[in-house]
């Protein structure tokens, strides 16, 4: 079972949808213990930062990410919800994310037309499970902030808008895509599915964050 955490900001319902179309069961859950009972958990998001961290905090959901996070089970965060995975945002103000990975969340900076949307090209940096039998394509972007990671090694994929943009991240079992994987045609689906194969197989021991 798939769990898509439920706290009130996000697509959930075509994550849902999408995790289902590649054959694995999913639950929209805001229940923490459901999160920690699942083989998978997705974190989806769309919004503002500050207000996805007080609906996790107010229900709890926070720490049960964390423990999932720390439980070696595989974890996804889509868009927001990849953004929430790290220490803190500019966004309206400074706020703390759930720093399962180390690393802040700015505003793109100049003249840059925000958001940024469309379709962009990954550049895979770094060997991962989620791109096992993949090539480099095109992924759907919409945001107007991103990721600026403390580790090199956490940065698996880029994207190019006016410079470099983390578009996945992972360490161990943890992954994030600022893109929506379930809009992104059949990369983005593929990306879906190789990260449900790593929750098929959950009883496996995975390296933790």
């Amino acid at each position: 079972m798939i769990a898509v955490i439920d706290y009130g900001m996000g697509n959930l319902h075509s994550v849902q949808t999408a995790v289902r179309r590649l054959g694995h069961e999913a639950a929209v859950t805001s229940d923490g213990a459901a999160v920690l009972a699942a083989d998978g958990a997705i974190l989806p998001g769309v919004g503002a930062f500050g207000d996805a961290m007080a609906n996790l905090s107010a229900s709890g959901l926070d720490d049960a990410v964390r423990r999932f996070a720390a439980s070696g089970k595989p974890l996804l965060g889509i868009c927001l919800g990849m953004q929430l995975l790290f220490t803190e945002s500019a966004e309206h103000g400074l706020h703390a994310g759930l720093n399962v990975l180390p690393g802040r969340v700015v505003r793109f900076s100049g003249t840059l037309k925000v958001p940024h949307m469309g379709w962009n090209r990954l550049a895979f940096r770094r060997p991962s499970p989620l791109f096992s039998g993949l090539s480099e394509g095109y992924a759907y972007f919409v945001h107007s902030y991103h990721v600026l990671p403390d580790n090199d090694g956490d940065l698996l994929a880029e994207t190019d808008y006016h410079g470099p943009v983390a578009a996945i991240v992972g360490r161990g079992n943890v992954f994030g895509m600022q893109f929506h994987p379930e809009k992104s045609g059949d990369l983005g689906m593929r990306l879906l599915g190789n990260f449900l194969r790593l929750a098929r197989h959950a009883d496996r021991a995975m390296p933790r964050p």
